[in-house]
């Protein structure tokens, strides 16, 4: 055992968590092998963990319930952006920190937060660090609710979004769906009431409500979207086709990509009604169609993140 860790043994306290481990984010067959060093890690660095792994009826957000009512203060996740998901309802306004080990198959949030290393580093970062309180927000569909981290969207993504994560995780059956709803959708009449007095008209394919800079596989919406300013970033696409929001959608990868046809506002609030009824998505979760409102729970969720976060405006 190399001398650091003999010291970390002496001088740290023993910190019990709550390991949620997905065996099935990323790469499946890696999966063993993951657990085992992410438990070596965690010892060395005198973390506790209650291991609970996920599964096709798992309800996380109880299991997070039940941890933190036991007294744990650290719910670790080991997975994708969309096992983060599952546990962001249930740690909302507790005094109980997030960590995530990135596993997935984008890990967006975790690159947003910095936490773009190995599974060593990762678990470094659980004890050292930074500890913040960033944003969340929510969606109110009809009678139902959910949070979110990344962003909501209205429109176009959220018809292809589903097709798009199954053809990247192999799925080449998509590609014609994919193809055949691009082609066939149409845009729709929005009406958008920002705060209670801001009143926007705009016929779009495509509505983004975003919380961070980067969404989905790393695309960065804009370098100005912070997610610990307390206002969600409100982004509508009224003057542009479908083929030139792809082209938009791929240079932006390289980095973010001005372009008059994107609209840029900033609420705390934001109620929108479309006709026809669009489809409603958030942080990769289809909800269903129609109107919808957004609101913004400001430092709303603790978390671990790295020194310099990807995520943040400079």
């Amino acid at each position: 055992m190399s001398t650091s860790r003999k010291l970390q043994r002496i001088f740290y306290r023993p910190l019990r968590a709550k390991l949620i481990f997905n065996a099935g984010s990323g790469r499946p067959e890696e999966s063993p092998q993951q657990l085992v060093n992410i438990l070596s890690e965690m010892q060395s660095q005198q973390i506790l963990p209650e291991v609970y792994t996920v599964g096709p009826d798992s309800q996380l957000e109880t299991v997070v319930n039940n941890a933190i009512k036991t007294g744990i203060k650290l719910i670790v996740v080991a997975g994708g952006d969309g096992t983060v998901d599952g546990v962001v309802g249930a740690m909302v306004g507790s005094d109980a920190a997030l960590g995530i080990i990135p596993t997935g198959t984008r890990n967006n949030l975790a690159y947003n937060l910095g936490i773009t290393g190995d599974i060593a580093s990762s678990v470094a970062l659980l004890r050292h660090g930074r500890r913040l309180k960033i944003d969340a927000g929510r969606v109110h569909w009809g009678h139902s609710r959910h949070w979110f981290l990344e962003a909501a969207a209205l429109g176009l993504v959220s018809d292809l979004y589903p097709m798009a994560d199954q053809l990247q995780h192999g799925d080449l059956a998509q590609f014609g769906g994919f193809l055949s709803t691009l082609i066939s959708a149409t845009p729709s009449r929005l009406r958008i009431n920002l705060d209670g007095h801001k009143q926007l008209d705009a016929t779009a394919h495509l509505m983004l409500i975003a919380n961070m800079s980067f969404i989905g596989p790393h695309f960065q919406i804009s370098p100005n979207v912070s997610f610990r300013d307390g206002l969600l970033d409100v982004f509508t696409f009224s003057d542009m086709g479908k083929l030139k929001m792809i082209s938009y959608a791929m240079l932006s990868r390289g980095g973010p990509v001005e372009d008059a046809g994107m609209k840029h506002y900033r609420a705390k609030h934001v109620k929108i009604r479309s006709i026809p009824r669009m489809p409603v998505l958030a942080d990769g979760v289809v909800l269903g169609e129609g109107s919808l409102s957004v609101h913004i729970h400001p430092r709303a969720l603790t978390v671990m993140a790295g020194s310099a976060l990807t995520g943040q405006p400079a």
